[in-house]
């Protein structure tokens, strides 16, 4: 089979050139038959004779003399034509000359369709058949110098691409995936960490601010008042809203008494018990003076408390009578309940002196319905009564703590008890006051405070600062307009008697006598104060009552509970 690349292979066809493709490779196609016998076009034999009358070397298709080819027989076994004229073997160049004896680049360059040729016309070759053998195409003309790499003109087809064997290919996929898997891992990664960081931020950022808000609202913010402090200072003391309950504790088996006043500040939120001493004076109806302790043993509940409002300017809204009994049966329906005790204390019951004690002297002690009896009873050899008083005060806080905060509930509780109350108060309202001092007492807004009274029965000046004002209610409760002149007597003349006969005088003049105490010292002077100006005549009539001198009279600063303080010095003369 011959192609335009394999010209003269097994045919008696004649073949010319009619060019070079891309590679350099000649191209040659079957030469049609001249008419008239014209000799066919030889491009090759006109370049033979051309190049050999110029003399430049060898020409593989023309003889050397330049004259016409010799004849010579076709050779089988010599496809490539071994014979002078058809020797196609690569030659020596010669120097100053190209490729196949062209000039150099600065002569005429190569024509490959013969247009170089000058010769005329050759004689006819002899017919026969021309063989062409197959050649390569003309070699490039060599290059100065080779260009850098990255000048050179590189062109598609001298590239060749090669495919990598499948398992290469695989072991590359997957380095690439673990690779890939691995970078995103460690993103992810961090990215959970900057989340939990932003989320850990937030959250100590919403603690923080709840942190403050709630001390701030709970007035234990540094630098902050508290909310009672703003209270006290914006809000008379009188205006804030309490609610008050006396209790009474009956000690059944030792005859003695005990009494608290059970507070409920619900402007402040605050609760306390204000424990109340068996010797503070009270005034009756009729004007006489007793003690708290006899008042509640002898004039019963109602002319305990109207006794209780007249001192301490409170408004009491009911009594507790709380016997021993019922104090062992609360204690054990609340499931016992924990107080720091501060003595030991024996059982009662005992027969032998050396027994156990029945409470033990420690922190966080478990007392049972019994025991919390026992403690808060006990007063020790030549202890002072306020510390019985304020064993009794740590049992209520324990109860209290212990009590449920659900009105319903408490008030369940106190049914349970079967306590016969005296009027007005009743089980639903006991019930729902100590659920709401119980709530108080569980978020440590709920403290015990003792009333401070002097030798006498009469009240401190510092009672009347700390507890009666701050905590009771700050001044006296504005009596009515019929109601009589509630008058406080204080004796600083040196002598004790002068109290008695001032006491017998105001009572005698329709004026209440509230028993201011006696001083430390001695006043040279006597003086009659007054708080309120509407109060000023009746400061007068008190002094001209006194037989003292009206210039006496001032307004200024009067004890809590009374509208006039007197002040009894060396000058009063008590009428004979």
């Amino acid at each position: 089979m011959n192609d335009g690349y394999a010209a003269g292979y097994g045919g008696d066809d004649q073949y010319e050139l009619v060019g070079y493709d891309e590679y350099g490779r000649p191209v040659y196609r079957q030469a049609q038959a001249a008419p008239g016998g014209q000799q066919q076009y030889d491009p090759y034999q006109q370049q033979g004779q051309q190049y050999g009358q110029q003399g430049y070397g060898y020409d593989q298709y023309t003889p050397a003399d330049g004259g016409q080819a010799a004849q010579r027989p076709y050779d089988p076994y010599d496809p490539y034509g071994s014979g002078t004229g058809y020797d196609t073997g690569q030659q020596p160049a010669t120097p100053g000359q190209g490729s196949y004896g062209h000039p150099p680049a600065a002569q005429q360059p190569y024509d490959p369709y013969g247009q170089a040729a000058t010769s005329g016309p050759q004689p006819p070759v002899a017919e026969q058949t021309a063989h062409i053998p197959q050649q390569a195409g003309p070699r490039e003309e060599p290059q100065p110098s080779a260009p850098a790499a990255d000048d050179r003109d590189y062109r598609t087809e001298q590239f060749a691409f090669v495919e990598e064997p499948a398992g290469d290919s695989e072991d590359v996929i997957d380095w690439m995936k673990f690779t890939e898997n691995r970078t995103e891992r460690r993103e992810e990664a961090r990215r959970r960490a900057r989340t939990r960081v932003v989320a850990l931020a937030v959250v100590l950022a919403l603690v923080a601010v709840g942190g403050v808000g709630y001390l701030w609202y709970a007035g234990k913010l540094p630098g902050v008042g508290s909310t009672d402090d703003k209270t006290g200072s914006a809000t008379a003391a009188g205006a804030q809203k309490r609610d008050v309950i006396a209790v009474h504790l009956h000690d059944t088996k030792g005859g003695s008494t005990s009494t608290a006043l059970l507070v409920d500040n619900t402007t402040t939120k605050k609760g306390t018990a204000v424990l109340v001493p068996n010797g503070l004076a009270l005034t009756g109806d009729d004007g006489s003076t007793t003690t708290l302790a006899k008042s509640v043993d002898d004039e019963g509940p109602d002319a305990t408390r109207t006794a209780l409002d007249s001192s301490l300017g409170t408004d009491i809204e009911g009594t507790w009578r709380l016997d021993t009994p019922y104090l062992q049966i609360l204690v054990d329906l609340v499931g016992n309940i924990e107080v720091d005790t501060d003595a030991d204390v024996a059982d009662p019951e005992a027969k032998d002196k050396g027994a156990t004690p029945l409470v033990r002297k420690g922190q966080g002690q478990t007392l049972s319905g019994k025991m919390a009896v026992a403690y808060a009873t006990h007063r020790g050899p030549g202890e002072r009564a306020d510390a019985q008083l304020q064993r009794f005060g740590q049992v209520m806080q324990g109860v209290l703590r212990k009590l449920s905060s659900d009105p319903q509930a408490a008030t369940t509780t106190i049914q349970t008890l079967g306590l016969i109350l005296d009027p007005p108060l009743t089980e639903k309202d006991l019930g729902s006051f100590l659920a709401g001092l119980s709530d108080l007492a569980k978020g440590g807004d709920f403290r015990t405070e003792l009333l401070p009274v002097e030798e006498g029965g009469s009240l401190s000046a510092e009672a009347s600062d700390s507890v009666v004002k701050d905590i009771l209610g700050g001044t006296a409760k504005s009596p009515d307009k019929d109601a009589a002149v509630s008058v406080s007597v204080r004796n600083a003349t040196g002598v004790e008697d002068r109290t008695g006969k001032a006491r017998v005088v105001l009572l005698n003049g329709g004026f209440t006598f509230l028993s201011g105490g006696t001083a430390s010292g001695t006043e040279a002077k006597s003086e009659v104060v007054y708080a309120e100006a509407a109060d000023k005549e009746n400061a007068v009539q008190v002094a001209k009552t006194l037989g003292l001198p009206t210039d006496a009279v001032a307004q200024g600063k009067t004890s809590a509970n009374a509208r006039v303080s007197v002040v009894l010095g060396q000058d009063y003369e008590p009428a004979s």
